[in-house]
């Protein structure tokens, strides 16, 4: 086994010490790097948001849920694919869980290919998800440098306005627009039209 694995970070939240020990045996024989926490809490207080990972975690502990713990990760906008471990009474739940975003759920005792097949899902799924959040990352840290006012021009710009209309809008002279403008471009590291609207848009720039 390497020293750092290859395949990802699987985080394991339960509080029943035997389930943490079997999954973690299970995973590390699987080459992924695994971090085991008995409770919510502890989790959300060690969690590295700039990792490439995915979570399993149980339905029923005591403290925060797991379902509270979906909650508290879907308010920090964070990106990490969940797969949750369930009771046979607790398949309701955990089908709500899905429709909150959550990728499967799994019951005990569970299959371990089948756990397997879905931790792989899970971190493809998560390799997708960190390079669109570091690149959100980074044009939000673009788009801050712009001023109130450049903020404004650049959102006329993205509407398909002309200078003409955009000195119009705002009160203000052409040429005041096109200085605004040539800072925008400059900020942005924007070459063209194109370059821009793909940062101002981010991912909608492909629909638009």
């Amino acid at each position: 086994m390497s020293l750092i694995p290859k395949k990802g970070t699987v985080y394991v939240v339960d509080d029943d010490e035997a389930v943490r020990d079997s999954l973690q045996w299970l995973l590390e024989g699987k080459d992924y790097r695994v971090r085991c926490f008995d409770s919510a809490e502890s989790f959300l207080a060690r969690f590295d948001p700039r990792e490439v990972a995915c979570l399993i975690v149980d339905v029923r502990m005591g403290g925060m849920t797991g379902l509270e713990l979906q909650d508290r990760l879907i308010e920090r906008k964070s990106p990490l694919p969940i797969v949750f471990i369930t009771g046979h009474g607790d398949v309701p739940m955990a089908v709500n869980t899905m429709k909150k975003g959550a990728m499967d759920f799994i019951q005990k005792p569970f299959k371990e290919e089948e756990l397997l097949g879905l931790v792989e899902r899970m971190l493809d799924q998560a390799r997708d998800a960190f390079a669109e959040y570091q690149q959100a990352a980074s044009r939000d840290a673009l788009l801050s440098k712009l001023t109130g006012r450049e903020s404004q021009v650049l959102e006329r710009i993205v509407a398909g306005r002309l200078n003409k209309q955009i000195a119009d809008d705002l009160g203000i002279s052409i040429k005041t627009v096109e200085a605004h403008r040539a800072n925008i471009m400059e900020k942005l590291n924007a070459n063209t039209v194109a370059d821009l609207l793909k940062i101002a848009l981010g991912k909608d720039a492909v629909k638009a």
